[in-house]
């Protein structure tokens, strides 16, 4: 049992970053294996709930790919790929919006209400809030946000309600429906919001540099270099190039972090080492490294 001395100390401690994130939006990247350990998810939802308590404003938008594919498989649907890249027909964006609005997107609500939090799912169809095009027409309905219409988040913010947001979005034209990818719709809304954290939990610890070690903080053109030089590869480039638009966009910083790691978003936010690799154009305020 931990000594009550230190737990006071511990929140003496986190003074500062509370008053630094009171009123801020955070926008928060759930997926991984997280989403399939129920400990995991409550230990998620509460930390969310805590964030909702001293004052931050947190969205969480969340991805769904494995319960996709089971779905999928189940169904006795085929999937066809081009490039490394799922084609989504119509029959499987159906499926998506099934799963992702309905599943995946209804368990983190309860998760977060079972914590003492209010919370109310939505997706990118809901009031527009995101509209897209065809991300590449060979993939069928991969979307490609284009407008970003954000004031039924500001409005649930406004009522004390955490949004949960599923990556389903709506098309140019009447009765489209378009799936996008988590990390791009988390970017999109923290960028629409000016959002002053974006936090992208993977299941990795952060960016490595050439010797395996972990990066804490990159400015935009450390990691244009790092992808030109391949030292960011795979699926790490696409979560640095989701940053690097969200940054230009507006967003104040955006953080690659383990969400294995017990109370992630909490330590990023409000202790003196933070978590991960942070990626931003100027200097903080308070914390030494972050």
């Amino acid at each position: 049992m931990r000594n009550p001395a230190e737990t006071a100390r511990t929140l003496s401690e986190a003074l500062p970053y509370l008053q630094r994130y009171a009123g801020a939006v955070v926008v928060v990247k759930f997926g991984g294996n997280a989403m399939g350990d129920e400990a995991a998810m409550a230990e998620f939802a509460r930390d969310i709930v805590l964030m909702r308590q001293v004052g931050v404003n947190p969205v969480v938008v969340h991805g769904g790919g494995p319960m996709i594919n089971d779905l999928l498989k189940r169904l006795g649907i085929q999937s066809e790929f081009v490039r490394g890249k799922r084609v989504t027909d119509k029959a499987t964006v159906e499926v998506v919006e099934m799963v992702l609005t309905g599943l995946v997107n209804k368990r983190i609500v309860q998760a977060i209400m079972d914590e003492g939090g209010r919370a109310v799912g939505l997706s990118g169809k809901d009031d527009d809030l995101m509209v897209c095009e065809p991300d590449d027409p060979e993939l069928g309905f991969v979307g490609k946000p284009v407008e970003m219409n954000v004031q039924v988040l500001r409005d649930l913010f406004d009522a004390g309600i955490i949004p949960v947001v599923a990556p389903v979005a709506t098309g140019m034209n009447p009765n489209e429906t378009f799936n996008v990818n988590g990390d791009t719709a988390a970017g999109a809304i923290a960028g629409a919001l000016k959002a002053d954290r974006l936090l992208l939990l993977t299941d990795v610890a952060g960016v490595k540099n050439q010797a395996g070690e972990i990066v804490t903080q990159m400015t935009p053109d450390e990691v244009r270099a790092m992808i030109a030089d391949g030292t960011i590869s795979g699926g790490m480039i696409p979560k640095t190039e989701t940053a690097l638009a969200a940054v230009e966009q507006g967003v104040r910083a955006v953080v690659i972090l383990d969400g294995r790691v017990p109370n992630a978003c909490l330590l990023e936010l409000f202790t003196d080492q933070g978590a991960g690799s942070m990626i931003r154009s100027t200097e903080p305020r308070i914390k030494p490294r972050r």
